[in-house]
């Protein structure tokens, strides 16, 4: 799968549920400004994905804080995810979800982030793009695997935490850690002070 990192995040409009529970067309391109984390779902009414949904749900305000927008994305309809999210959560259902669900019927969303597999859904994509739509993070896992919220945050962290101060960001970093300049004599003060 060719990467779209420090590439433009491909731009769409397709309809969405919104927070409200209301039908509105959701163009990409109207968070420019803002961070996006833009991810994708195999389909509506599974197994793994609810979890992650709903786990991006409960930490939905982690991401606004950092004037972060999350987007759900699979290639079901608006009037599934409209009824999955209708469901109580003890019937598999979603539920109350704090973040627009997208639907991509065309699977044409799918298609321009390469996330797409051989049977027609979408893998579990995952995408941060930057205030200007410049994709800086990409992750995309098998269907079986789940992610974690968490390290979408972090990976968000990391991002803004470059672009205050200019520094790198090592391994397992996370916000309130050290940094690192990223030339030899500031990577040579990162090192000293951490090994």
């Amino acid at each position: 799968m060719p990467t779209l990192v420090a590439k433009p995040a491909p731009d769409f409009t397709a309809q969405a549920v919104m927070p409200d529970g209301s039908f509105k067309e959701l163009k990409l391109s109207d968070y420019k400004g803002k961070y996006v984390v833009l991810f994708f779902y195999p389909l509506d009414f599974t197994f793994v994905c609810p979890t992650e949904i709903i786990s991006f749900s409960d930490q939905v305000k982690d991401f606004e804080s950092r004037n972060c927008q999350v987007i759900g994305v699979s290639i079901d309809s608006h009037f599934t995810h409209l009824a999955w999210r209708n469901t109580d959560r003890k019937k598999g259902g979603l539920g109350q979800i704090d973040y627009p669900l997208v639907a991509d019927l065309d699977k044409n969303i799918a298609r321009a982030y390469d996330v797409l597999n051989d049977i027609g859904i979408a893998f579990r994509g995952l995408f941060l793009i930057d205030k200007d739509g410049i994709v800086q993070h990409q992750l995309i896992n098998n269907l079986p695997l789940g992610r974690n919220i968490d390290e979408a945050v972090r990976m968000l962290d990391s991002l803004q935490h470059f672009e205050a101060n200019g520094e790198v960001c090592p391994a397992n970093w996370s916000k309130g850690k050290d940094a690192m300049k990223p030339d030899p004599s500031g990577s040579l003060e990162y090192f000293e002070k951490n090994n």
